[in-house]
């Protein structure tokens, strides 16, 4: 048995941070009903490429797997009450429309407890509904803004410009915490019987990820010093040139620091009064990189690789994003596995990351059709009501 089998969760949520979270659970075996705008459907459809049907774009196949589909325009009061009838037989009702539009149509947290008096209504918002950004939009690059993610990389590398990090991030982020919110509230419903409403807003959950280190003396009142985790932010802290390419090499410990400093031929370097008085203000570390950078020109990337594991020294080479799927580990542990949807043809699959001992290996559920599972499951319906 799929460890949530049986639970059923009608998901509202667009584009990647719902999605995203709810394809967790989808493939944790949660029954997911995907409810689309007609003839349109997700905007997470249109990410990437989808031939020949634009509608089937490549990440909508990842954030979208193992889901059903039923189209609905909510205000047509025919189609409310089919979405009715379907909160009615769920755990789970998930959405991110702002809530005074979700009021109007009757689908807020008392018109949905309503219909389900134990109903887990999940709202995921941008922007908590208690604060004076409550009815703002909010996007990833919204949040990044919003968090001060943007003030890093020019703290790297000393160009001004405010930058956003080059993912998802914040919505990826966002449907983590959508995830485990929805887990924790089940299990709440297991051992009372009772539903809540569970508000996840996107601006508080990046702020809670990315402060957890950059905060830093900042945590203190008073502050005994600025925000900002200088480790991270080091610029001597990056990937080190080799022969052929780039490594990155993490000399954590003082213990791994000295291995290292042997195997680059600069054992005195930690001994110098100037490293002394570095590290008697914690600012040694960017001489210890500059050494490397210095240092590692001098070999293959696969000499020193053999090199490192052979001295416990943690070490990676650098890939290109072009490259990840040839990666040996990701081959060896079935990450990727190539399928065929049937409506799109061949495609890599990513595997769920965490293993469970108590869940078999098994087939993920492919990404629908807009209204692929429409009749099916407005037949359900009927056959309830009847």
């Amino acid at each position: 048995m799929r460890m949530l089998e049986g639970i059923r969760i009608v998901d509202l949520t667009t584009v990647i941070f719902g999605p995203y979270a709810t394809q967790m659970l989808a493939d944790l075996g949660a029954e997911v009903i995907k409810v689309e705008t007609p003839g349109v459907g997700d905007v997470s459809r249109y990410l990437g490429n989808g031939i020949p049907d634009p509608t089937m774009g490549s990440i909508h196949l990842t954030v979208n797997r193992g889901k059903r589909s039923i189209a609905l325009d909510l205000k047509k009061p025919e189609d409310a009450a089919v979405l009715k009838d379907l909160i009615a037989t769920a755990d789970v009702f998930f959405h991110n429309v702002r809530g005074k539009a979700i009021a109007r149509l009757g689908f807020d947290y008392a018109g949905c407890k309503a219909i389900k008096p134990d109903i887990i209504y999940v709202h995921g918002t941008g922007f908590g509904q208690d604060g004076p950004y409550a009815d703002l939009q909010a996007y990833d690059d919204v949040i990044q803004a919003a968090t001060a993610t943007t003030s890093l990389l020019p703290r790297v590398d000393g160009d001004p410009r405010p930058r956003y990090l080059p993912s998802l991030i914040a919505d990826k982020i966002a449907g983590q915490f959508g995830a485990q919110a929805i887990l924790a509230a089940l299990v709440h419903k297991l051992r009372t019987g009772e539903g809540q409403q569970v508000e996840v807003p996107m601006f508080e959950c990046f702020a809670s990820f990315m402060l957890v280190e950059h905060l830093r003396d900042a945590t203190l009142d008073p502050p005994i010093g600025p925000a900002g985790y200088p480790r991270q932010l080091d610029p001597t802290r990056q990937p080190f040139p080799t022969r052929d390419g780039y490594l990155a090499i993490v000399p954590y410990t003082p213990e791994s620091t000295a291995r290292l400093m042997d195997l680059l031929g600069s054992t005195g370097l930690t001994e110098t009064p100037e490293f002394e008085a570095a590290k008697a203000k914690g600012q040694h570390m960017p001489i210890v990189y500059t050494e490397i950078a210095r240092k590692t020109p001098a070999k293959t990337t696969a000499e020193w690789l053999a090199l490192f594991v052979a001295n416990d020294i943690p070490a990676m080479s650098v890939r290109d994003l072009q490259d990840i799927e040839e990666d040996p580990h990701l081959a060896a542990t079935g990450f990727f596995r190539r399928r065929e949807h049937p409506d799109v043809g061949g495609f890599h699959e990513m595997q769920p990351p965490v293993k469970y001992g108590a869940a078999p290996a098994r087939d993920l559920g492919f990404a629908p059709r807009v209204d692929g599972d429409g009749a099916a499951i407005r037949a359900e319906l009927d056959g309830r009501r009847g």
